[in-house]
């Protein structure tokens, strides 16, 4: 596999997740669902038991493609006897899909309707690679949510980060390393003091999902740790970050 090509997948598998964890928030269910590990071999995605019905609906707008919420039997039932009556599932479950597309920027959801499961997922197989992701609730699958995007066209690391600028990545400050043996963790004791790889006048580096981003100084802003910037390392820039 190419460098490019990993670089989508990676990308892909990203937005996905982000626009899982959205979806989850609005499906309808006895308990709050929460997004599992992104799957995008085809042949392996993960189907709830019983799965009964899938909803499934066109992207359009800075990001194309399709998407596809896959529900177990225990929702449909749940929407069929709701307190205020029967519910159209494919109604019912835009507001799932719309803030998935919300992650994607200004994404539009379209034609939204209710297909059979197998089927939905083999009509996202024959557009292109996509991802999906199970949706749990006390540890019970309730749900899959399924994404097939289209990369923009400037393919390559211009194109996947345009893609990825409405998703949230976890942002860490690093202020140094050290490799200790499992006897000396264990050794350790309030007080003790961990020498660190780094001297204290050097700066600290920002890790956005663990990838160096930029380096910078430890401040305090109102109480609270800051990190006041002073160099973008060459491999962020080139990517456009502080641009």
């Amino acid at each position: 596999m190419s460098t490019d090509s990993t670089q989508d997948s990676q990308t892909v598998t990203a937005v996905v997740a982000a626009a899982a964890r959205a979806a989850a928030t609005l499906v309808p269910a006895t308990a709050q669902l929460v997004a599992g590990a992104p799957v995008s071999d085809p042949d392996t995605v993960p189907l709830p038991p019983g799965a009964a019905s899938a909803v499934t609906a066109g992207l359009s707008g800075e990001v194309s493609g399709d998407v596809v919420l896959v529900v177990s039997a225990d929702v449909v039932e749940a929407l069929s006897n709701s307190p205020v009556g029967k519910m159209d599932v494919a109604a019912a479950l835009r507001p799932a899909l719309e803030a998935a597309a919300a992650t994607l920027g200004r994404v539009r959801v379209a034609s939204e309707r209710l297909v059979e499961p197998v089927a939905a997922l083999d009509g996202l197989r024959d557009k292109g690679m996509f991802v999906a992701v199970p949706l749990m609730a006390d540890g019970e699958h309730q749900a899959t949510f399924a994404l097939q995007v289209n990369l923009p066209a400037a393919r390559g690391q211009g194109g996947s980060l345009e893609l990825l600028r409405h998703v949230a990545m976890e942002v860490t400050v690093e202020i140094g390393r050290t490799r200790m043996t499992v006897q000396e963790l264990l050794s350790l004791h309030p007080g003790e003091v961990v020498e660190l790889d780094r001297a204290a006048s050097a700066p600290a580096d920002l890790l956005v999902n663990g990838t160096l981003i930029a380096r910078g100084e430890v401040v305090v802003v109102d109480e609270d740790f800051g990190l006041r910037i002073s160099e973008i390392v060459s491999d962020a820039a080139e990517l456009g970050v502080g641009a």
